[in-house]
């Protein structure tokens, strides 16, 4: 019997609190590649509110890594994502292409903003 792929309906993790441990755990399942510069960020936002006094930074980093989690446990959302930043990002397509691409990027970030924010 061979292994067959693994198709995905939805989410592959359930929406975690905006918490740094829950959020990095759910980095670490749903882009473990991604964990390295989830740290490095923790640590900035973390001295940045020391250094100021202010929980702004903490807020933006849970809210930055709430955003990516939130599209990263959807494949067909975060493929639909992905394709649009590539799309974005080639010099050489048309300006119609790029508009469409720019709104499904904008619509994939909202989504996933009010996502986070139920």
């Amino acid at each position: 019997m061979s292994a067959q792929p693994v198709h995905h309906d939805g989410p592959i993790i359930p929406m975690p609190p905006l918490t740094r441990d829950a959020l990095r755990e759910a980095v670490k399942r749903v882009s473990l590649v991604d964990l390295p510069q989830f740290d490095l960020e923790a640590g900035r936002a973390f001295d940045q509110a020391s250094q100021t006094g202010s929980t702004a930074p903490l807020q933006l980093f849970l809210k930055r890594w709430g955003v990516f989690v939130a599209i990263e446990r959807d494949p067909a959302r975060a493929a639909r994502l992905h394709e649009a930043e590539r799309i974005s990002q080639n010099e050489t397509v048309d300006e119609a292409a790029f508009s469409a691409a720019m709104a499904e990027i904008n619509r994939i970030l909202r989504e996933a903003e009010r996502e986070i924010e139920a």
